[in-house]
């Protein structure tokens, strides 16, 4: 009999991700991707250690998946962010076909829901506000340093 953990226990497992990505001094975003209550792929911001602008924690996570299962569609998979993913990884997770997408903290800048239109897939549930707080914190204190 299997265990059916909660989307806080797969949000802590993607801010460990963030943590590091944040030992790197990338931008603290974590991911990671489960597939009937597995994790089938972890990922952080490689950014800047790739010198690549789409290394977004999603998109490295979603490759893994993707490599992971054979199959470019995660139809029964579930993305678990740090953050709210921006457009150009809502349109991956959209063309991915996920199932579900959490996150923790709103991006009231770049964030899927501040932009007009549905960027996530019709069948896919979206999900916000997961440990949002260990999320944000993450960020502003990144961000704080930086400045």
């Amino acid at each position: 009999m299997s265990i059916l953990l909660s989307d806080e226990y797969f949000m802590q497992q993607a801010l460990a991700e963030a943590k590091k990505a944040l030992a790197k001094d990338e931008i603290p975003m974590g991911a990671i991707i489960t597939v009937e209550n597995q994790i089938i792929a972890r990922a952080h911001n490689l950014t800047e250690t790739l010198h690549d602008v789409t290394a977004h924690a999603e998109m490295q996570a979603i490759t893994s998946a993707s490599n992971a299962l054979g199959s470019k569609y995660l139809k029964n998979c579930t993305l678990y962010i740090t953050a709210e993913p921006c457009v150009m990884c809502g349109g991956a997770a959209y063309w991915a076909q996920l199932k579900r997408v959490v996150y923790g903290a709103t991006d009231n800048k770049r964030g899927i829901s501040r932009q007009p239109g549905k960027i996530l897939h019709p069948k896919t549930q979206c999900v916000g506000g997961i440990l949002a707080e260990e999320s944000s914190k993450l960020l502003s204190d990144f961000f704080r340093k930086r400045r």
